[in-house]
């Protein structure tokens, strides 16, 4: 038998097939447990709140080099929020330009920011059962 132009067939993918089977969560059976989820959770803030400090701190050493204005809202407040986060770097090094002496100790704050961020995300993840 020939199907008329305008209804759908059995190979057309607007006509219903047949539920699909449900899936396990995880490969192998293992469900999702609250606990992974809400340690999944903190890792992600960990995570996210390290990236923010060192875009902080990455925009305030930018500002520097290119001298934005200081009496600008927002360049106060990247300025006390870099203040506060410098991890006490910000007079590592002194070089002879007092932007580059900026640009090199608050990046190398905003490194450290990166990489204490991602491996305390990562030991919080390993702690979950």
């Amino acid at each position: 038998m020939s199907e008329t132009p305008g209804t759908p067939g059995t190979q057309d993918r607007l006509v219903a097939a047949a539920p699909r089977p449900h899936r396990p969560a995880r490969p192998g059976g293992t469900p999702v447990t609250v606990w992974r989820r809400v340690v999944a959770s903190v890792a992600y803030v960990v995570r996210v709140a390290s990236r923010t400090a060192a875009l902080a701190l990455a925009l305030y050493a930018l500002f520097t080099v290119f001298r934005a204005n200081p009496a600008n809202a927002w360049y106060q407040l990247v300025e006390s929020l870099a203040t506060w986060l410098s991890l006490g770097l910000a007079n590592l090094f002194q070089l002879a330009d007092p932007r580059w002496t900026t640009l090199v100790n608050l990046g190398l704050a905003a490194v450290v920011w990166l990489v204490a961020g991602s491996a305390l995300a990562s030991l919080i993840k390993r702690a979950a059962p």
